[in-house]
């Protein structure tokens, strides 16, 4: 990650792309194009790629290493279909925990991925389009 070339107006922003994880290292292809064609619509700010489990890097690492570089906000999406156990009940501890490491971080959760209406309209039309 290159901070020089992501300042905007003197802040270093970061995109965390939270996801899962699996054993199987071909999961993470198309979250790794993902994290690809966010890091192309944001040239000034940084696009991370981090795991819950079974995968590397963790959220912890990722931050860790954001804030070392002197990161000072961060947007954390979580790359699931929808505000399940893993959304509701374990990212909000890991948030409060990063925030207690790194109170001059600020750092913003979204919902998940697959709340947003655009999204299940772009994956419907793609369902749909499989029947014709």
């Amino acid at each position: 990650m290159n901070i020089e070339q992501n300042k905007v107006q003197n802040k270093k922003r970061a995109l965390i792309l939270f996801a899962h994880g699996a054993r199987d290292a071909r999961w993470a292809q198309p979250f790794e194009r993902l994290q690809k064609l966010a890091q192309a619509q944001l040239p000034d700010a940084i696009v991370a790629l981090a795991f819950l489990e079974l995968m590397e890097p963790r959220l912890p690492a990722v931050a860790a290493e954001l804030a070392a570089q002197g990161c000072d906000e961060i947007s954390l999406v979580p790359v699931f279909l929808g505000q399940g156990g893993h959304v509701l009940r374990d990212l909000p501890p890991m948030v409060d925990e990063l925030r207690a490491a790194y109170p001059a971080l600020q750092i913003t959760v979204s919902a998940a991925v697959g709340e947003n209406a655009d999204v299940l309209n772009a994956i419907a039309a793609y369902c749909v389009s499989s029947l014709a």
